[in-house]
């Protein structure tokens, strides 16, 4: 799913009511239309207290056709206009003659020095003060408005976006927004809604067809992209009867180090179960037993020394490398990596004290071989890219490693997201069960496995994400957050890939990102 910025949100309202034959009022009722259809299907004539708080401008002409069909269809509703400017959209006026043409109860004018509503907890909340196009901060008493709804812990429904929530800027206070239990969004999500410093702001959010323009909304390029199944199932490459395992490559991983021996044992078995022909594993010599015993599908050289690698020297033929899980930052180790990277050039996955040791030598980004794949956990990304202000600033520090050195970043979280270039690819699956060790491991060989399958790098890291996270998903079912653990991940990729041609229940995107609403 493509999620439109600002800009082309705008572009694609003006194209629509151009290429429909409709005004931006048209347009208006129909979005608000889509709204009190949700509300509707849902209440089933509930007589809850509703308070809708229209803003002046075109979110608040949204909020005010709202209103006006949840009164026409006999809800229990008042309607505020929150009056912060003098200045007020035309399709806000248009619909405020409506509204008042619908009802003797008119909207209640709500300014500096009104007392603000009585609001219970068992009411709702409709939030239509401000959309999108917030360019300026608000008053101090509508802020103070804000913090009522908050205050009342009544449900809140956002129209479009959190009041308050700008499209590309964190905000500078949290009690300058809208904490809404669940935001409806317009033709696409919003790209707030998958940082860790905005996705407070809504709880759940869910994407309403406003029936924009289809012809933009297919040939319009975004920066940034929502992976869910739809988007990884053409990536995904079928099986022809007669293969066999040399048509699937070779991975060879390299990593461990005495007592980090598992990190190897993780990262090759997900490469093979992600469907890499043959694996093989470098480790130090405490590491052959373990590996040998305990994963014997793999293959399994070893180094000079026992403890930690000293010198990287093997005599296969692999399609990708994945380096750096359980490494060790070792003196011997480092100059080992520093050596292998300047005489390498077969594709790279680095993770972990790969990521550590190319941070403590930046000279080495130089060799990497274009679209090596980093995967860094958040420290990790801190010492390759520096400290960030926030979110924002963070995306466009990866995104300047990434052009500068032609890399490809995962940037690992809640939402990881894919950073190649300029492009954004933001994941829909996963869960808090993998805030777990090994994970970022299992995550490392099945993104190597596909490369070795023959998928383009950036192909085999936005769809090796998604797998990674649906898994989990489907094992955490039976096992819950607190005990899903990273070997739990590589037993359900077989469902994983399974589930790719299954018929979903409901719309996958949809709640937090993920393919369940929450």
């Amino acid at each position: 799913m493509k999620i439109f910025s600002k800009e082309q949100i705008y572009e694609g309202d003006r194209l629509t009511a151009e290429r429909q034959n409709i005004t931006s009022t048209e347009l208006m009722e129909r979005a608000g239309t889509q709204i009190f259809n949700w509300i509707h299907m849902r209440m089933q004539g509930a007589q809850v207290p509703i308070h809708v708080f229209c803003g002046i401008g075109n979110n608040g002409g949204d909020g005010l056709v709202v209103a006006r069909h949840l009164i026409t269809h006999g809800y229990n509703v008042k309607t505020y206009i929150v009056n912060y400017s003098d200045k007020r959209s035309k399709d806000f006026l248009i619909n405020y003659e409506r509204i008042k043409e619908t009802t003797k109860e008119w909207p209640t004018l709500l300014g500096r020095d009104d007392e603000r509503p009585r609001v219970d907890p068992q009411d709702i909340i409709i939030d239509a003060v401000f959309g999108i196009g917030l360019n300026r901060p608000a008053a101090d008493w509508v802020i103070d408005l804000f913090q009522h709804f908050r205050q009342s812990k009544a449900f809140t429904l956002s129209i479009d976006i959190p009041s308050g929530l700008k499209t590309d800027k964190v905000p500078d206070d949290e009690n300058n927004v809208v904490w809404a239990g669940y935001t409806l969004s317009f033709q696409s999500p919003k790209l707030v809604f998958f940082l860790p410093d905005t996705a407070k702001y809504t709880v759940q959010w869910e994407v309403l067809d406003i029936g924009i323009d289809r012809e933009y909304l297919m040939s319009t390029a975004t920066e940034v992209d929502l992976i869910g199944k739809h988007e990884v199932l053409p990536i995904y490459q079928p099986r022809d009867k007669f293969s066999h395992k040399g048509m699937f490559g070779h991975a060879l991983i390299i990593g461990g180090s005495y007592g980090k021996i598992g990190a190897v044992n993780l990262a090759s078995r997900a490469a093979l179960t992600s469907g890499a022909g043959l694996v093989t594993a470098y480790v130090p010599k405490c590491g052959y037993i373990p590996l040998q015993t305990s994963f014997p599908e793999a293959m399994v050289l070893t180094d000079v020394a026992d403890e930690y690698i000293s010198n990287i020297d093997f005599n296969i033929i692999a399609n990708v490398i994945g380096i750096g899980v359980g490494l060790s930052v070792h003196d011997e180790t480092k100059i080992a990596f520093q050596n292998f990277i300047k005489a390498n050039t077969v594709p790279l996955v680095i993770d972990a004290d790969g990521i550590n040791l190319l941070s403590r030598d930046k000279e080495l980004l130089e060799y990497l071989p274009k679209h090596t794949v980093l995967t860094p956990h958040p420290k990790e990304l801190e010492m390759l890219i520096g400290k960030w202000h926030d979110d924002f600033d963070k995306l466009e520090k990866v995104k300047k490693l990434s052009n500068d050195h032609e890399l490809i970043v995962v940037v690992k979280g809640a939402n990881t997201i894919t950073v190649s270039g300029d492009k954004l690819y933001i994941n829909s699956s996963g869960n808090p069960g993998l805030a777990t060790a090994g994970t970022g491991d299992v995550l490392t060989g099945v993104i190597t496995g596909l490369i070795a399958q023959g998928y383009d790098p950036l192909a085999a890291s936005v769809f090796g994400v998604y797998l990674h996270g649906k898994a989990a998903d489907i094992a955490v079912e039976d096992l819950g957050y607190q005990s899903l653990i990273a070997s739990h991940i590589i037993e359900a990729f077989g469902e994983a890939y399974i589930s790719l041609f299954e018929q979903p229940e409901q719309p996958e995107v949809e709640g937090n990102g993920d393919e369940k609403s929450k």
